[in-house]
């Protein structure tokens, strides 16, 4: 289409492919991240007022959070709530991919920026939308916020300890996993696209990207007709598995199936594998708290470095309790490289969270850290063919 290729790279996987950036909060733009770190050109489209400025008690654009999660994006400013602003958006569309939004599901309509609206104008267009319920049904007005669809997806009723009462989730899980699924159906409806030439609509919510993450304890309710509990360290099924104490921390060990002779031999207790309490899965499940308590009192025998060690060489799947910290500086994490740097003009050298998939040929790549607000607006709107005198007049009136 004549259009730079963003940040210049021509060799990623979705290098050529434009995308139109209306998120905002984390859902949304994880989704974007997703196609951007592959190489997508990406406008991030912004209100024009400067809510983040630097004058600000907390200028959040310079936080490691918004860093993460908006580099290898360029950024424009456009009043959408102004009709200019929407017949400059339209006209970007023209030539758009993709238009990513996560607005609750009636402020698209009431903008005019709706699918069935930007479908007339570019019947190519793949439209991908995230909100707090979905598109349809009676909750689909509500404020989506994280933690509460973590309790109403059921997630807070399985997380803690036996008894505890509901907990979260330590990260945005709905949030991250409402991005990835979306992101998914943003790459199929692309590949789709070379078939049959047309665009569609993908929707995902947080709601439902939670249920689908319940994946096995979702299945225990809709096919065994079992409430899952609260199991806290335990594996729900998984026998033994668990966060065992030894002379000097707490090391996680999973060694259920063929894995438990193993363990019982590294641990010295061969015994256990015929015991008649312990010598198969549905024993071991009766009799799980007397099993975790005989290899606990072993356990803390020795340091968890040695367990670590004498574990892994037996076959047993075993492994250290990080903080985030001692995450980063494992070498087998180094190894990985899930630490990349990047840098910012006004920040140095930052050091964001990699990508988790690998392509060998054409790998995801840092390339430029979050923008500043509008920091390309000139340059996107040239791009789609805005000449410089009504650049000028569209800024001294407030629609860019």
């Amino acid at each position: 289409m004549g259009m730079r290729e963003n940040m210049a790279e021509t060799k990623l996987p979705l290098s050529g492919i434009v995308v139109l950036d209306l998120t905002r909060v984390r859902s949304g733009p994880t989704a974007v991240r997703q196609l951007s770190d592959y190489g997508a050109n990406v406008i991030k489209i912004e209100e024009p007022d400067a809510k983040d400025s630097e004058n600000s008690a907390f200028d959040r654009r310079q936080g490691s959070d918004f860093q993460n999660l908006q580099r290898n994006k360029r950024s424009m400013t456009l009043n959408l709530k102004a009709p200019e602003g929407v017949a400059i958006f339209k006209r970007m569309v023209e030539k758009a991919d993709v238009v990513v939004e996560n607005y609750r599901p009636g402020v698209k309509h009431r903008l005019g920026i709706d699918y069935d609206s930007l479908r007339k104008i570019n019947p190519r267009l793949i439209y991908a939308s995230i909100s707090g319920f979905g598109q349809e049904g009676p909750y689909r007005d509500r404020p989506g916020i994280d933690q509460v669809v973590q309790g109403m997806g059921g997630l807070m009723s399985i997380t803690g300890l036996p008894g505890q009462g509901p907990v979260r989730a330590g990260i945005a899980i709905t949030d991250l996993g409402a991005g990835l699924f979306l992101s998914y159906g943003i790459v199929l409806a692309l590949f789709e696209r070379e078939r049959s030439g047309e665009g569609q609509w993908v929707q995902t919510s947080l709601l439902q990207a939670m249920i689908a993450l319940l994946d096995f304890q979702a299945a225990r309710w809709l096919v065994d007709r079992e409430i899952p509990p609260q199991a806290g360290n335990r594996h729900p099924t998984g026998i033994p598995t668990d966060a065992f104490k030894t002379a000097d921390g707490v090391i996680n060990i999973a060694a259920s199936g063929d894995l438990y002779p193993r363990l019982c031999h590294a641990i010295g207790m061969p015994e256990l594998i015929t015991h008649p309490d312990y010598c198969d899965f549905k024993v071991r499940s009766r009799n799980r708290d007397a099993l975790h308590k005989v290899i606990g009192e072993r356990l803390l025998t020795r340091k968890s470095g040695e367990w670590i060690e004498l574990l892994n060489k037996a076959g047993v799947a075993c492994g250290p309790i990080y903080n985030v910290k001692e995450v980063f500086s494992d070498p087998h994490v180094q190894t990985l490289g899930m630490a990349q740097a990047v840098d910012h003009p006004k920040l140095g050298r930052l050091n964001l969270v990699g990508q988790g998939v690998t392509l060998t040929r054409t790998p995801p790549r840092l390339r430029v850290a979050a923008p500043d607000r509008g920091q390309h607006t000139q340059e996107v709107l040239k791009e789609f063919g805005v000449d410089a005198g009504d650049i000028q007049d569209l800024k001294k009136r407030g629609i860019i």
